[in-house]
């Protein structure tokens, strides 16, 4: 265990973004922090350095993306498909199975050392799953959660159960990375080409289609604001803003 526990969490907004970039600079402050650990074996305690944590949200154009764990055939929609979509199709090193991302989702990932924090990834989830059911329960959505399922639904138990938010993460050394996806003004056509996280009988929804009303932009940067607040909170973190 970090001795020297470091809460403060760099914040940084990275407006719309390609996935593979966004992903390239998650993974170089991974490495980042996961090589200043390395370091840190070799020295006495005393000298230990600090770890830095990171939070990222973003925003990213048309993209399917299937975890290490996922099956392919949930890929529904070939090349010629995707093209005519505008949208791309990306393997990735966190767990869960295919999902998408788009305009009109707020998508975050934190890059924790959870040793400033606890070294429990399944605590590491329901965290997350907290921050997200605490910023749309502000805007008068009931989120939950489904046993066995990771991620925030809405009327958990009932034939018209469906998921708001899906989750998907890769931990090393501690180290997280990979994180959330709300879906808030989202065109939710795009889920018809796949089938999200390999669950065939359940729904995926938006804030939108819950509240019957695309968010204005104040009101997106208000959720932002909220998912922010509530990740300081429910993680005891400072957000210092980069």
């Amino acid at each position: 265990m970090n001795t020297n526990q470091n809460k403060s969490v760099e914040f940084e907004d990275l407006g719309v973004k390609e996935y593979q970039p966004a992903w390239d600079y998650q993974e170089s402050l991974m490495k980042n922090i996961i090589d200043t650990k390395i370091k840190n074996r070799d020295l006495p305690a005393e000298e230990h350095i600090t770890t830095p944590n990171h939070f990222l949200l973003v925003e990213h154009p048309h993209v399917y993306t299937l975890g290490k764990s996922g099956h392919e055939e949930n890929m529904l929609a070939g090349i010629d498909k995707l093209k005519e979509i505008d949208a791309t199709f990306v393997k990735v090193n966190r767990g869960g199975d295919i999902t998408y991302h788009g305009f009109g989702q707020i998508v975050g990932y934190p890059i924790l050392d959870l040793e400033n924090f606890f070294t429990d990834i399944h605590l590491y989830m329901r965290n997350l799953e907290e921050v997200i059911i605490r910023a749309i329960g502000e805007f008068g959505l009931k989120g939950e959660r489904s046993p066995g399922e990771t991620g925030v639904w809405l009327d958990v138990g009932k034939p018209y159960a469906r998921k708001i938010c899906a989750m998907g993460v890769k931990a090393s050394r501690w180290v997280t990375l990979h994180g959330f996806a709300l879906n808030v003004n989202t065109d939710m056509r795009y889920f018809e080409y796949i089938v999200p996280c390999g669950i065939k009988d359940k729904q995926v929804t938006s804030v939108k289609r819950e509240l019957e009303r695309d968010l204005t932009t104040e009101e997106v940067e208000d959720l932002k604001a909220k998912i922010r607040k509530h990740f300081a909170d429910v993680f005891g973190a400072e957000l210092v803003y980069k």
